[in-house]
């Protein structure tokens, strides 16, 4: 891979009528909201302001330039079920939202600065005015993908030490399985319209919670959320940013990967549980005061997704390389797309035929995301010639960028491993050429991406030892013409487990992971002994 380093239907609560203002194209001048102060900051030709919150010196100012009559009409948050049912927030009605978010939260649910909550929901406006309200009270998030099983969340609960929950419906009785031995876990929210025994209701909460809310004074360089990495020698780590890393750290992936203005609508299909979720549907659109567009579609559908961008008018697509893989397999060239003039995409290598074949039916390049600025070196920190593979690092000074996540939490060792000498280790192995464009190799530890899904090796091993057939098992990634990777497993059978049946064998082990683990993570392929099995399910 080439790249060039220039750099359900929401309820009641929502039923207002101020909230579904029409859509048009405003041809007035905008204001810019200190955009050049950020991204000056980006540069290292400022220097990161002691204090910064998002909420309150980034949606809250684009609320008041809305106010001026100095923003063009494109909503925050343009949101869509597919099905007839639409929400649109200005960034006025977003800041006067989650206010009232972040009262349930400090107020019913008790939470203050510093607490962590998991926060598992689907696409659906309350995870963004969660987001939100987090930021305002100092909370610090943990999201989650919906795919999570009793297991996954059992452990981040008791790694992360949340005191709260919040969730919906469909998971909420999955938690109610664990957390009897959750003894940190003080509150429990579901997002639904019906109430649950030990859960308090948000929508009941969220109606009687006062408008007035003031936004917590947050240090640049305090925690603000944490993302469970993949595990490869162990368990999912949790990695912390804080408000500056990601709240000023996406100014210059906003402007010039991105290509985001205020007239701009962007549709971000990553999954809420993913960092990728953060960049494209918060971070750097509302930076840059884009209009956020969100399809509540749960599952992956090619047709459903090609038409919504013949009928919004959505300029700037971003998705994984799996979907673009889907998506050329349509009849590109019947589709009139109503407004896409940019496309990304980022998480995992993107074939190049893949490239050629979307720029052929549609006229349009996809600009493949790979967010740092790097050199190679060696294992003793010399920077390598031209053509000569290495680890890709990035040069720092004492102090580490602001940008960077701020640490694997309770684990100091793997922490000081990201750093060699004066270089920061990006974990992926690559090479220069002769015009300095680098080329993406692999990455240097065993993590398989999947569909944009990351996946740890460690986690399906220990899945498949838990089975009563299985004494050892060894997971390796395999190319994928459409998931670019997928699971394969090896196994090696207890000897008082008697194989009559290899493909019988095969589809209960699968399923057996999709119980015990997030159900994207189950082996696709593998081998039982000297059996070769190619399960391609």
């Amino acid at each position: 891979m080439k790249i060039l380093l220039e750099f359900q239907a929401v309820r009641s609560i929502w039923n207002l009528k101020s909230f579904y203002r029409l859509f048009y194209q405003d041809h007035k001048v905008f204001a810019s909201l200190n955009l050049s102060n950020y991204e000056a900051i980006n540069r290292c030709e400022q220097e990161v302001p002691e204090y910064f919150n998002f909420a309150s010196d980034v949606l809250d100012q684009w609320s008041q330039i809305e106010k001026e009559g100095k923003q063009p009409s494109n909503p925050a948050l343009w949101w869509i079920n597919g099905r007839g049912t639409e929400v649109r927030w200005s960034f006025e009605e977003l800041g006067s939202l989650s206010r009232k978010a972040a009262n349930v939260l400090t107020d019913p649910c008790g939470l203050q600065k510093g607490d962590r909550v998991i926060l598992i929901l689907p696409r659906i406006p309350e995870w963004w005015l969660l987001n939100v309200a987090c930021m305002r009270t100092g909370i610090i998030f943990i999201p989650g993908t919906i795919q999570l099983t009793a297991r996954d969340i059992f452990y981040r609960l008791q790694a992360s030490k949340a005191k709260c929950i919040i969730t919906n419906d469909v998971l909420a009785p999955t938690v109610d399985t664990i957390v009897s031995k959750c003894q940190f876990l003080k509150t429990k929210l579901i997002i639904s319209e019906n109430s649950r025994d030990g859960w308090l209701n948000f929508s009941e909460l969220f109606k009687a919670a006062p408008a007035v809310h003031d936004c917590i004074k947050t240090k640049s360089r305090d925690p603000m959320t944490v993302f469970f990495t993949s595990g490869t020698t162990g368990s999912p780590k949790m990695a912390e940013h804080s408000h500056s890393s990601l709240g000023l750290g996406f100014a210059l992936c906003g402007r010039y990967w991105m290509e985001l203005s205020p007239s701009d609508i962007i549709w971000n299909m990553s999954d809420t549980g993913w960092v990728k979720a953060a960049l494209g549907s918060v971070f750097a659109p509302w930076l840059r005061g884009t209009c956020v567009f969100v399809h509540a579609m749960p599952q992956f559908e090619p047709k459903v997704f090609l038409n919504t961008l013949c009928t919004y008018p959505i300029t700037t697509l971003c998705s994984a390389p799996t979907a673009y893989r889907m998506l050329v397999q349509e009849d590109l060239r019947s589709y009139k797309f109503k407004s896409l003039r940019h496309c990304l995409t980022g998480g995992e290598p993107l074939n190049p035929e893949v490239f050629a074949q979307w720029k052929s039916q549609t006229g349009l390049d996809i600009y493949e995301g790979y967010g740092q600025t790097e050199v190679i070196i060696d294992e003793s920190c010399n920077i390598l010639p031209p053509g000569e593979e290495g680890d890709i690092a990035i040069k720092i000074d004492s102090k580490q960028p602001f940008c960077f996540f701020s640490q694997y939490i309770d684990e100091p060792g793997k922490t000081a491993t990201t750093v060699r000498g004066d270089f920061y280790i990006t974990g992926d192995r690559g090479t220069m050429d002769e015009d300095g464009y680098l080329w993406f190799v692999g990455r240097a530890d065993d993590v398989i991406i999947s569909a944009g899904y990351r996946i740890g090796p460690f986690e399906i091993e220990s899945a498949l030892i838990e089975h009563p057939a299985v004494v050892e098992s060894a997971v390796v990634s395999s190319p994928d013409p459409i998931r670019g990777e997928v699971v394969k497993a090896f196994v090696v059978l207890s000897p008082s487990f008697t194989l009559c049946n290899p493909e019988k064998l095969i589809q209960e082990l699968q399923d057996h992971v999709k119980k015990t683990t997030a159900p994207y993570k189950y082996p696709r392929k593998g081998g039982i002994e000297s059996t070769r099995v190619n399960s391609n399910q």
